[in-house]
């Protein structure tokens, strides 16, 4: 019989604080040879959340993949936190999920098996959830447990929206709370009310379908998700890919309940540290930022919100909307301008 075993044993990072920090990558997919295609309407260029190729003139499919260690004991859970994020890339680019295979890596000689299926029980629910069906998948024997997926989406050609279509005067929209990284660290420091660690688990389980649906219906061409390389991360790739600059009112982030606490006590994930080295040379961080938030904005999240670039008459709508299909704290975090310099910041924070 095997040895009773905690999800979270032998993890040193859950989630997507598991990535390989996005400084060391970019300089990798830089030297990686891209066939150009005709059809391949989103490519690893602009670090995009996916990859888009057109079928015909109505239908292009949405191709993503994500998986990562687990970020918490409970194993239906984490599935459906892997599914979520996994899904979330279609979803930031305003499409619709059709199909989903499993990526498994598993310890099946020293976990029960009984665990896995947990693992796979979250997942398909969070599939049913999105409208997708759950085809099948892959599975290999490793440690510690790994659990994601391979998820193909469907969108109109015409209608993909991009982290790349960012245009001067328009405002900044996110949909969920962050500090997700930090709020995982304290528990496992045991340092995080279990109200507020919920808080942060409900978070990371909610799918971003309802936002891609309001996107569309507002014609929102630009978007991304937050996952691993942060808020400031992810809008820095959103700035370099449109040739703008994104200004963050760091006052204006909504934040989880008890994240801003646990940075102050000195929470920090490491993952916050490789963010800040990877935006650091083209972000501007105005000197009476707070330091605490600085390192909330850097901070790693998992099956996070949708940062959105929206036309200012269209925003007040937009985010009423977003309200009420259920992410109430939806908020304007700032604005986009031009960038009249090659040499200056993309993003600024203040």
């Amino acid at each position: 019989m095997k040895d009773s075993f905690d999800l979270l044993g032998g993890v040193e990072q859950g989630g997507c604080s598991a990535k390989v920090p996005a400084h060391l990558l970019k300089g990798i997919l830089q030297d990686i040879s891209q066939p150009a295609s005709g059809n391949l309407l989103v490519g690893a260029e602009t670090h995009d959340d996916a990859a888009v190729w057109k079928i015909n003139d109505d239908t292009a499919i949405i191709q993503t993949t994500d998986f990562f260690p687990p970020l918490c004991s409970d194993p239906f859970e984490f599935g459906q936190i892997a599914a979520a994020n996994a899904m979330s890339d279609v979803f930031a680019m305003g499409g619709q999920v059709i199909l989903a295979l499993n990526l498994v890596m598993f310890p099946a000689a020293k976990m029960d098996l009984a665990v896995l299926k947990e693992i796979l029980n979250g997942g398909a629910d969070k599939v049913k959830e999105a409208g997708g069906v759950l085809g099948g998948g892959h599975t290999i024997d490793d440690f510690p447990p790994k659990y994601g997926l391979a998820v193909t989406g469907i969108v109109h050609p015409g209608r993909v929206i991009t982290n790349s279509a960012a245009k001067a005067g328009e405002v900044l929209i996110l949909t969920k709370p962050i500090g997700t990284g930090a709020i995982i660290a304290g528990e496992r420091l045991k340092e995080v009310s279990q109200e507020h660690y919920r808080g942060a688990i409900e978070c990371m389980k909610q799918l971003n379908r309802g936002g891609a649906v309001l996107m569309q219906e507002h014609n929102i061409r630009c978007a991304t998700d937050i996952t691993g390389f942060g808020l400031l991360g992810h809008a820095l790739e959103m700035a370099e890919g449109s040739d703008v600059v994104i200004t963050v009112d760091a006052s204006k982030v909504p934040l989880l309940d008890g994240a801003y606490d646990l940075i102050d006590m000195g929470c920090i994930p490491g993952a916050a540290f490789r963010n800040l080295k990877y935006v650091e040379e083209r972000t501007r961080f105005v000197e009476s930022l707070d330091y605490n938030l600085k390192m909330i904005l850097l901070d790693a999240q998992t099956s996070g919100g949708l940062l959105l670039s929206c036309k200012p008459d269209t925003a007040g709508k937009l985010v009423t909307g977003l309200k009420e299909a259920g992410y109430p704290h939806t908020a304007i975090i700032g604005k986009v301008t031009e960038r009249k310099e090659a040499s200056e910041p993309v993003v600024i924070v203040e």
